[in-house]
């Protein structure tokens, strides 16, 4: 018998939550025998477990599952487990063919382990709290469809997810904040302020921006365009299929192939759709002599790139097949590795600072110790030095670099807590290897430049869904598709609507006067929902003046109305400021 926590040890959370998959399981058990458990893991803020049945759990099943798993919970059933050979794990989970094939995997001379509360069984690795009863409080969320070990090749199964914490409090927290992330869930906005949509008939995972949609992306990219001019980048465009022998120097097609779309034969060569731009930027590197002289070289590109990534992983625009990269390399000599590594933490603190996130990590990401070199100490202490003389404080995440070196990885997390990852910054010492880059050094030597890879807002897509998320769809002024809205309280001030307008536009603003025969009632609550910064009501007594009376979004108090021009002055201000 294998020991167990003790029974007054309070369990760590994924362990509480790995206890609560095997009571769905149990369950499950109880109510739908003919269903087969599959896996059943603890997940960050919950837990799923995978069922091969082929009737549709209901929302009525997870209802009735819940009642029995507080049944199991409240019997506190102790948490037992023993070490059985490979054949006796295969005889116990006979009608099983999950488990058969899980136990028939495990290496020689791993542990194979069956745990069991009350009666249930489960093939398990273990990792569990004392007893159910440890479970203070959980929650079946939702179910969805799953491949088994997530191949489209393989039978289609149910994923049931649930979530479990302490207290009923922890519980209810947690709940509360589902409840706003599916106010501000980023696909539900998109349709409803006209920002982007996913095409069926185009395919799964490619982004069609609609115009408020694109001006928003437009403000994002001129926002680091700015910082790219001001740090001296020079702007390169690449193609988007190119040869396939590129990534076969690079080292992708060896390391990134399963994420890359297949080969498309040309005139007897292959091509492939670009997965990353590196080797399009090193291509123009090479393309003429270097000297010292020339470096640091800076390219950037808002480069597109396609990603293969499986149906059942898409997702609005955070995970998606084709995007957009604020791409941006640099080729340096090695002296010069530790000024170019700092100007880009400086750009990462502007980005993330002028998108309002607070709460932000960063990384200093190793590679694996198989493929460590002797500049990969050099690599990190730049990136350590970079972070300390800006007072960043970081952590190391061991074995995490990309195949071609260590990397600063930005996480960011949004109003509601959630973690996000965004932007990189990597040193790479190998590919200007592979693809014999040189520059002639001071002394008339022929050397190997230095290459970082930088995309601080990663994928446009992405960074943007998270940022719709982030703001709830309520942009600040400098980067909502419409700022202000001119509203008529009747038609007799239609005209001096439109004249606000048209100021408000010549002043370079976004502006749009409604036009329609609404009452005004109807007409503020419908740009409301819009969610745009201003609402300018103007009636006789504004058209008299020359005012416009502002409806601010998230102020409650009326304000007293103001000369147009003072208004406009107080936009650009804000604007200005990035508030």
């Amino acid at each position: 018998m294998l020991s167990a926590p003790h029974r007054h040890d309070t369990p760590p959370l994924d362990a509480l939550r790995h206890t609560a998959a095997h009571v769905l399981a149990y369950a499950v058990q109880d109510l739908f025998p003919e269903a087969k458990p599959t896996i059943g893991p603890a997940i960050e803020n919950g837990f799923y477990y995978d069922f091969d049945r082929s009737a549709p759990f209901t929302a009525g099943d997870l209802a009735a599952l819940e009642a029995r798993m507080k049944e199991i919970v409240a019997a506190d059933y102790v948490m037992t487990g023993e070490r059985v050979t490979r054949e006796q794990a295969i005889e116990r989970f006979a009608r099983n063919p999950y488990k058969i094939e899980i136990a028939s995997e495990i290496p020689e001379g791993e542990p194979i382990t069956l745990y069991t509360i009350g009666a249930f069984t489960d093939l398990c690795r273990g990792g569990h709290a004392h007893s159910t009863g440890a479970i203070g409080a959980f929650k079946l969320t939702s179910v969805a469809g799953a491949y088994w070990r997530g191949d489209e090749h393989n039978p289609m199964l149910q994923r049931i997810y649930g979530t479990a914490f302490d207290t009923p409090a922890e519980l209810e927290a947690y709940l509360l904040m589902l409840e706003e992330a599916q106010r501000r869930d980023h696909r539900r906005l998109g349709q409803e302020l006209d920002l982007f949509s996913i095409e069926e008939d185009a395919g799964p995972g490619l982004v069609f921006w609609h115009p408020k949609g694109a001006i928003v992306r437009a403000l994002v990219e001129d926002f680091i365009r700015e910082g790219l001019r001001e740090r001296g980048y020079q702007p390169v465009v690449t193609p988007h299929i190119v040869n396939e022998r590129l990534y076969e120097i690079s080292g992708h097609l060896e390391n990134f192939a399963h994420s890359m779309f297949g080969p498309i034969e040309v005139e007897g060569q292959r091509y492939r759709l670009k997965p990353m731009n590196c080797p399009g930027h090193i291509l123009i590197y090479k393309s003429a002599g270097r000297s010292y002289r020339d470096l640091p070289l800076r390219y950037s590109e808002f480069g597109t790139v396609y990603r293969f990534e499986r149906s059942g992983t898409l997702h609005g625009m955070t995970r998606v097949r084709g995007f957009t990269q604020d791409d941006a390399h640099l080729f340096c000599t090695p002296e010069q590795l530790q000024a170019e590594f700092e100007q880009t933490a400086d750009e990462a603190i502007r980005l993330v600072n002028a998108f309002g996130f607070k709460d932000v990590e960063y990384f200093l990401s190793t590679r694996d110790e198989r493929l460590r070199t002797e500049t990969d100490p050099i690599a990190e202490e730049a990136i350590r030095n970079a972070l300390e003389s800006r007072s960043l404080p970081y952590k190391l995440d061991p074995g995490e670099g990309s195949f071609y070196g260590p990397k600063l990885d930005i996480k960011v997390h949004d109003a509601l807590g959630r973690e996000w990852q965004l932007g990189t910054v990597q040193v790479d010492f190998l590919l200007p290897q592979r693809f014999g880059l040189k520059y002639r050094a001071a002394d008339g030597v022929d050397r190997t430049p230095v290459m970082i890879h930088r995309a601080l807002a990663g994928a446009l897509e992405r960074f943007i869904g998270v940022a719709i998320e982030h703001f709830g769809g309520a942009f600040p002024a400098w980067l909502a598709p419409v700022q202000a809205v001119v509203v008529p309280i009747s038609k007799h001030q239609l005209d001096y609507a439109l004249a606000a307008r048209d100021r408000l536009r010549e002043a370079g603003f976004r502006a749009e006067a409604d036009e329609s025969h609404e009452t005004v009632g109807y007409k503020i609550r419908h740009w409301k929902t819009q969610k745009l910064p201003y609402i300018l009501v103007v009636g006789r007594a504004e058209v008299e003046a020359g005012t416009v009376a502002p409806n601010e979004r998230g102020i409650e108090q009326k304000r007293d109305p103001l000369a147009l021009e003072a208004f406009i002055a107080e936009l650009r201000e804000r604007v200005r400021e990035k508030r």
